[in-house]
């Protein structure tokens, strides 16, 4: 899985209303990579590396944790406005990600008051399926 690489911010970060984080892509997403979460999160339920029981439970294969992409995401935000300035990262699982995708990364600030970012933020398919939504809020340059 690639990402790309940025200097973490310390000191809050200007923002302002209708700003954009920077796109960023990883993937193609492999059933290693989920292995490799697996055991870094302690998640092993066999749906999301064993293809026979995937099939089992009806699926048409093995599929992503929500709390890997929802992980990389927080980690683009922290890149974004700095780890310690971050005050609240929620998300929502819309959709299921499977071997082989290319997940995009986006966020946009929708407000800034009393040196406060309110930001939203989203996980799209290379499909165009948005599978994670995320609100958050950031302590920002007054």
């Amino acid at each position: 899985m690639r990402t790309a690489a940025s200097t973490l911010p310390v000191a809050p970060v200007a923002l302002i209303a209708g700003g954009a984080m920077q796109s960023d892509t990883i993937g193609p997403l492999s059933r290693t990579d989920f292995v490799r979460y697996a055991g870094a999160g302690g998640d092993f339920n066999p749906i999301h590396h064993d293809e026979l029981m995937a099939a089992g439970a009806g699926l048409p294969s093995v599929f992503g944790m929500g709390m890997l992409h929802a992980g990389v995401l927080g980690s683009r935000l922290a890149r974004w406005v700095g780890p310690d300035n971050v005050r609240a990262f929620s998300v929502r699982f819309t959709g299921q990600v499977w071997p082989g995708d290319e997940l995009t990364l986006t966020g946009v600030v929708d407000a800034v008051s009393d040196g406060v970012a309110q930001i939203s933020m989203k996980v799209t398919r290379q499909t165009g399926d948005v599978v994670l939504t995320a609100k958050a809020t950031a302590v920002v340059m007054a």
